[in-house]
């Protein structure tokens, strides 16, 4: 039986710990059914005396603080709500625990933007991880040394792992399901949590917004300049003569302000003005090709493809609002 310890506290996201403990508690119920032995002793691990956050109705689960735990196989972070900064330093006692109990032997797993918890005590310096693909930038920019991963729902790696955002961070818990209790129960787990255990990308989900967390005016400048002339036929050189630089300083600053090439980052306006025209109906695709910029549609295709992990004609059938009024009529 492996003992969980499921982070709990009150700036947590609840839906994550909920998630989570109720699919532990489903795959215990199994198990308990087939008369075999339990997998999972869930534990809500809290900094206070008594559990005033979440009710416990199930008898698969109790209540311990972090100092009455000792050993656990597995800890759970949840995601939180709040400032990052400042939750980092209300849950530094937190934050050290978890790096003493990885130190100790435990598995450490962050749920969304639970990774902060782990990249502050220390456990991600040289490691990819994901999460919530909004955070990438400021994880990146607080932690340098880790390897983000924005596109990927699930990484495992040295007893460390992480998950993407939101709800996709239940893919995490089936995917430590499969992995602790075998492939039987997580096709089992997957059915009945109604979870694509083959998920692996949320690239598509994410909403590209302009990576503007940086001070350079000129790259600014010239960011604004892409994004409202992205459907011509702009290239670096022009952009680069509109930033008063030469194409070579020009793509320099630009790729240290942004984490983007020039080039890399022209692509992604043009693909999210086409993700836009396609969650609105857009029905031509070659139209579509013409509208953003792109003069070849294979190109088109694959660049899309590259970004959102989907082709242009998927994205529409999944996003498209009117497909969506079809299935439904």
């Amino acid at each position: 039986m492996r003992e969980i310890a499921l982070i709990i506290h009150e700036d947590a996201t609840l839906s994550t710990v909920t998630g989570a403990m109720d699919m532990l508690i489903h795959t215990n119920n199994l198990f308990r059914h087939t008369g075999k032995s339990l997998p999972f002793k869930v534990i809500l691990a809290g900094e206070k005396l008594t559990n005033d956050v979440l009710a416990i109705s199930s008898p698969f689960v109790s209540y311990s603080t972090f100092s009455e735990i000792k050993n656990p196989d597995l800890i759970i972070i949840p995601a939180f709500y709040g400032d990052r900064t400042e939750m980092l330093k209300k849950h530094k006692p937190l934050i050290n625990w978890i790096s003493t109990m990885h130190q100790n032997g435990a598995e450490v797993a962050s749920l969304c933007s639970g990774i902060y918890f782990l990249a502050e005590a220390g456990l991600l310096s040289g490691r990819s991880c994901t999460a919530h693909w909004s955070d990438m930038e400021d994880i990146v920019s607080r932690y340098p040394d880790v390897n983000f991963l924005s596109d990927m729902v699930i990484t495992d790696q040295e007893s460390i792992y992480t998950s993407g955002g939101a709800f996709s961070s239940l893919n995490l818990v089936l995917y430590l399901i499969d992995k602790f209790c075998g492939r039987d129960v997580g096709i089992w787990a997957s059915k009945m949590f109604s979870l694509d255990m083959d998920r692996m990308s949320q690239s598509h989900f994410s909403v590209f917004k302009g990576q503007r967390q940086h001070n350079d005016d000129d790259i600014q400048k010239a960011q604004t300049f892409i994004e409202q002339n992205h459907h011509t036929q702009l290239n670096i050189d022009e952009i680069a003569e509109h930033a008063n630089m030469s194409k070579r300083n020009f793509i320099r600053r630009f790729k240290k302000a942004t984490q983007n090439t020039p080039f890399e980052y022209l692509q992604r306006v043009k693909v999210e003005a086409a993700k836009k025209a396609l969650e609105k109906g857009a029905q031509n695709i070659n139209s579509l090709v013409y509208d953003t910029g792109y003069n070849d549609i294979k190109t088109f295709r694959e660049v899309f493809k590259k970004i959102t992990g989907l082709t242009p004609q998927d994205y529409r059938r999944k996003y498209s609002r009117d497909v969506l009024v079809d299935r439904l009529n």
